[in-house]
């Protein structure tokens, strides 16, 4: 089910000739939702507009936390009562153009989709990584953003499941660590943690924000944004992917390296007590 400026259908979105389509002319946020409850609401409409400034989308007045809290709340109330899943509010440039647009004005689009997974933990399963060297991510403002221009992304997931892989890490043109295909990436080691910074080109994700926020509470612990080189992931204790639907996912697996999962369980039990 989608909500489509307001207007809620379903099935498929109709309008497929949209520049968000053609161009990659859109930002969007993946939002965890438990019981009717938007998670790490006021992050993710802070970032939204943040986006649309960066790409010069003229944001309407009504554009407000409120106005789009209500949409997506509307949405999720047809499918269910009481509402858990996964929402993706994606904006777009609206009008017609080439590569020049016609106009600056957005349409919105809202899709969730249920799932049963409420709070975060840790899987027990195995997790196997490992580096994505194809392709290498710019360095800079843009691709700190959700967009829809993730082919790399894309490229990286195939590669993955080509060679049996739960995820790969990518990199950056300076051969420094980036992230990984879906969430950002943490380093544990001696418990000091490290993250790429904003200007590795990474994304600048809400968990990540929140996993840096919570530093404080841990006065045993130090978290540092500073760049990595794919030689230094061998002698970590643990290597976390994060993101706001999955939590924080250990690594156990980094070439012939295994990695254990002692502080990933301590931030993910503060993360839920949050919640």
């Amino acid at each position: 089910m989608i909500n489509y400026n307001g207007k809620i259908i379903e099935g498929a979105e109709p309008n497929l000739l949209n520049r968000g389509f053609l161009y990659g002319d859109c930002v969007f946020e993946t939002i965890k939702v438990i019981d009717n409850k938007i998670i790490f609401w006021e992050d993710h409409y802070l970032r939204l507009m943040s986006s649309l400034r960066i790409i010069r989308v003229e944001i309407p007045i009504n554009y407000n936390s409120e106005f789009f809290e209500s949409q997506i709340e509307n949405t999720f109330n047809k499918l269910s009562s009481n509402f858990s899943g996964r929402i993706r509010l994606s904006v777009y440039r609206s009008g017609g153009g080439l590569y020049s647009p016609n106009s600056m004005l957005p349409n919105f689009l809202i899709h969730v989709k249920s799932d049963s997974n409420n709070l975060f933990k840790i899987s027990e399963t195995n997790y196997k990584v490992d580096l994505f060297k194809d392709y290498y991510m710019n360095n800079d403002l843009l691709s700190n953003l959700k967009t829809n221009n993730k082919v790399i992304n894309v490229l990286a997931g195939i590669f993955a499941k080509e060679n049996e892989l739960d995820n790969c890490i990518l990199l950056n043109h300076k051969k420094n660590v980036v992230e990984f295909y879906n969430g950002n990436l943490f380093f544990v080691k001696n418990n000091n943690i490290k993250t790429p910074p904003l200007s590795s080109g990474c994304l600048k994700g809400i968990l990540r924000k929140k996993i840096l926020s919570f530093s404080k509470l841990f006065p045993d612990i130090s978290i540092t944004e500073e760049d990595l080189s794919p030689f230094e992931l061998l002698s970590a204790d643990e290597i976390w992917m994060t993101n706001t639907i999955s939590g924080i996912v250990p690594v156990t697996n980094y070439r012939k390296k295994m990695f254990s999962n002692v502080l990933a369980r301590r931030f993910l039990e503060t993360i839920n007590n949050h919640l």
